[in-house]
C-alpha cells in the first residue's frame, strides 16, 4: 500500500529517521528505513550501492535533465543527552519545533527532499532521482562514490542542507592539514636523553597564526581561514617525554585550492619560524589521512579535503530557482547566498560541474548543537516550494 505523498507524513517520516542514531559508517539503520519509505511512496529503480547510499527514481512525465535530490543519512555525535533540553533521539514536536539529533542537519529536509520528489511522479518536467548519502560528515566519500561510479547523471543537483529558506550557490571548502614533529621520547627525569617533540609546538603553533593572518578572499565567499584544533601527543604518559606531537589543522579553504598548495604554504610558514631544525628533532607536513568505512563494508583510505564550490548569481538556473522559491515573508525572488559550511556540493559542481544549488528550512546556527530544531511551519513552506523549484531549474536547463 503506498503513502500519500503530504507534508504531515513526511514529518512523521523524519520524527521516524531522528530516532534512529547513525553516526558515520554506521547508517545502515536509518538506510534501511530510507529505502522502506522510499518503495512504500512508489519510486522506481531503488537501490542500495557499495558505498551505502540509497537511490531512487520518481519519473517525470517529459525529457528535461534529470534532478538529484540529495540530503546526507549521517548526523555527528549528540553528546551528554541531559545538556538537551529535548531528548536528542525523540522526534518530538514540540512549541512548533521538530525537535532532536538531525532535526535540520539533516533528516529533516530529507524527508521533505524524498516526499518532495514522491509528490511530482508524472508531473516533474524530467526524472528526479533522489539519493541519500553516507558519510558526509567526515568529507563527503557517500557523493564522491555515487557521481564517481556514472550510476546517475543528472543535470542539476539539489542540496538538502539548511539555508533557512534562501537559494544558496557555494560555500567555501574544508580541509585537515597535519604537521607531525618527530623527536626522541625519553623518561622525564632524565631529559637530556630525548628529544622532545614539544620543543617545536610553540613555533608551529605561531606559524599557525602567521598564515590564518595571510589568507586570500573571494567577494561571495569571504576568506579562507585556518585555525589550529587539535594536538595528538604520543606516548601518552605523563612522565615520558614524546617523540611525537601532530598537530591538526582545520583550514576552510577556497575554490581551486589542492593538496600540494595547501602544504607548501604550511611549509613555508614554519620555515619561516624555524629556520634550522634542531639536532634530533624533524617536522613534515601532510594532509590529514582517515581510513572510512562504509556501513556496507567499503574501506577507502581517504583524504579528508572536501571541495568548495561557487555558482554565479547570475547563472538563470539560480535565478529560475530564486523566482520560484520567493520569499516566506515578503515579494520578490528569495536571497540568494553561499552557506557558511560545507556541504556535498563540493563533489557535484566543484568537482564534477554539475549546476549545484542549495533549498532546504532550518538555520544554520542550531546545526551540531544540542539545541537542534526545525520550524514545523517554515518546513511546510520548504515542501510547498520545492516541486516549484525542481520544475523550474529543470525548465532553465532544457532550454
Amino acid at each position: 500500500m503506498s503513502k500519500e505523498a503530504n507534508f504531515e507524513n513526511a514529518l512523521a517520516f523524519a520524527a521516524d529517521l531522528i530516532r534512529i542514531p547513525g553516526l558515520p559508517g554506521e547508517e545502515g539503520d536509518v538506510a534501511r528505513r530510507v529505502r522502506e519509505e522510499m518503495e512504500a511512496l512508489g519510486l522506481e529503480e531503488i537501490r542500495v550501492d557499495d558505498a551505502g547510499n540509497v537511490i531512487g527514481v520518481a519519473r517525470g512525465r517529459g525529457d528535461a535533465p534529470a534532478a538529484l535530490l540529495n540530503s546526507h543519512m549521517d548526523v555527528v555525535a549528540e553528546g551528554d543527552h541531559d545538556e538537551w533540553e529535548v531528548p536528542p533521539f525523540s522526534g518530538e514536536v514540540r512549541d512548533g519545533f521538530l525537535h532532536g539529533r538531525g532535526a535540520m542537519d539533516i533528516k529533516g529536509p530529507l524527508a521533505l527532499q524524498t516526499y518532495a520528489a514522491a509528490s511530482m511522479i508524472g508531473q516533474a518536467p524530467g526524472d528526479v532521482i533522489v539519493a541519500h548519502t553516507v558519510l558526509e560528515e567526515r568529507g563527503g566519500l557517500g557523493m564522491k562514490h555515487l557521481l564517481e561510479s556514472g550510476s546517475v547523471a543528472p543535470g542539476v543537483v539539489v542540496i538538502g542542507e539548511a539555508t533557512h529558506g534562501d537559494v544558496c550557490i557555494g560555500h567555501r571548502g574544508r580541509a585537515e592539514v597535519e604537521v607531525a614533529i618527530t623527536g626522541l621520547a625519553g623518561h622525564a627525569s632524565v631529559p637530556a636523553r630525548a628529544h622532545n617533540a614539544l620543543d617545536l609546538l610553540g613555533d608551529v603553533l605561531a606559524a599557525i597564526r602567521d598564515l590564518a593572518e595571510d589568507q586570500p578572499s573571494d567577494p561571495i565567499l569571504g576568506a579562507s581561514s585556518l585555525i589550529a584544533t587539535m594536538v595528538d601527543v604520543l606516548p601518552e604518559s605523563r612522565n615520558v617525554i614524546p617523540d611525537s606531537a601532530v598537530v591538526t589543522i582545520d583550514w576552510r579553504i577556497l575554490p581551486g585550492s589542492d593538496d600540494e598548495m595547501l602544504e607548501n604554504r604550511v611549509r613555508d610558514a614554519i620555515s619561516a619560524r624555524i629556520p634550522e631544525t634542531p639536532e634530533g628533532l624533524t617536522w613534515e607536513v601532510r594532509m590529514a589521512i582517515e581510513r572510512q568505512r562504509t556501513y556496507t563494508g567499503l574501506v577507502e583510505d581517504r583524504n579528508l579535503l572536501t571541495p568548495g564550490f561557487l555558482m554565479s548569481a547570475d547563472d538563470p538556473m539560480i535565478l529560475a530557482a530564486a523566482e520560484a522559491v520567493g520569499r516566506r515573508e515578503g515579494q520578490g525572488p528569495a536571497v540568494i547566498r553561499p552557506w557558511k559550511f560545507a556541504t556535498d556540493g563540493g563533489w557535484s559542481c566543484g568537482v564534477h560541474g554539475i549546476p549545484t544549488v542549495g533549498f532546504a528550512p532550518g538555520e544554520e546556527r542550531f546545526a551540531h548543537t544540542n539545541r537542534e530544531r526545525m520550524d514545523v511551519e517554515e518546513a511546510r513552506w520548504g515542501f510547498e516550494r520545492y516541486p516549484l523549484l525542481i520544475a523550474a531549474v529543470q525548465k532553465a536547463l532544457d532550454e
